[in-house]
């Protein structure tokens, strides 16, 4: 399950749709599994309480699943650990470490995701490239140094970022038109709110609750990937930049 990959995004996460962000679970070697069946085309493993250690033997699960069905598989928060253990990537937010030491740390093919949640954190995103380091890509406007992707949100307050509020789909359809590269909405993402997600500009869409609460996270992935996949094709947009 690969996206189209070009000189400027040799992912090719421009044609990839749906993102799972899960945290540990018992079954998770069996659980991303499914959603990947469903049609899941990116994982991040999100787990903020583990060692170092017990982190690794986790994440080598859901890579041995990723690297199987051809799934970039992305770390939360640890470009140090994601180094050590080869991920694909690591998504940073606001609070991390600067895109520019995860790259640093991560390496030039590496996909460096990042949080933004208003303007002035997109502002930053598609400012301009530190010196030193070279876009991947050659199209003007690539920023695929330091990052290759943002996601925007959430839409609403989610459990995921307590005490946050929602951006409301105004900022979604800022971040779509002013951003260079993909740029992945999140926040209540479920087969009826991406219909006004898309309608906002959006073309990927990040699932966390109406997976990891899935009693069938395989159907729910299917429904919500169908969802996705139709409204864009109704209304056109699979032609959108990102």
């Amino acid at each position: 399950m690969s996206g189209a990959a070009t000189p400027s995004d040799p992912w090719g996460l421009c044609d990839r749709r749906l993102y799972l962000c899960t945290p540990d679970r018992p079954d998770l070697e069996h659980f991303v599994e499914a959603c990947i069946e469903g049609g899941v085309d990116l994982v991040q493993l999100r787990e903020k309480h583990l060692s170092d250690v017990r982190l690794a033997t986790r994440a080598a699960l859901v890579q041995r699943v990723c690297g199987h069905h051809g799934v970039p598989f992305i770390l939360n928060d640890n470009p140090d650990l994601g180094a050590a253990i080869g991920a694909d990537g690591v998504h940073i937010g606001q609070d991390d470490v600067p895109p520019t030491t995860a790259r640093l740390v991560m390496g030039a093919r590496a996909i460096i995701g990042l949080s933004t949640h208003a303007p002035a954190d997109l502002d930053a995103a598609i400012g301009k490239v530190p010196p030193g380091i070279e876009p991947i890509g050659a199209e003007a406007g690539w920023r695929a140094a330091p990052v290759d992707y943002i996601s925007a949100g959430p839409v609403v307050a989610t459990p995921t970022k307590p005490g946050r509020p929602g951006t409301g789909l105004g900022y979604i359809s800022e971040a779509v038109k002013r951003a260079p590269m993909s740029v992945w909405v999140t926040g209540g993402a479920d087969p009826i709110t991406v219909v006004d997600m898309i309608g906002a500009g959006a073309s990927h869409v990040v699932a966390v609750r109406w997976l990891t609460e899935a009693a069938d996270p395989r159907a729910n992935a299917r429904a919500l990937r169908r969802a996705i996949d139709e409204t864009l094709d109704r209304d056109g947009c699979r032609a959108r930049r990102g």
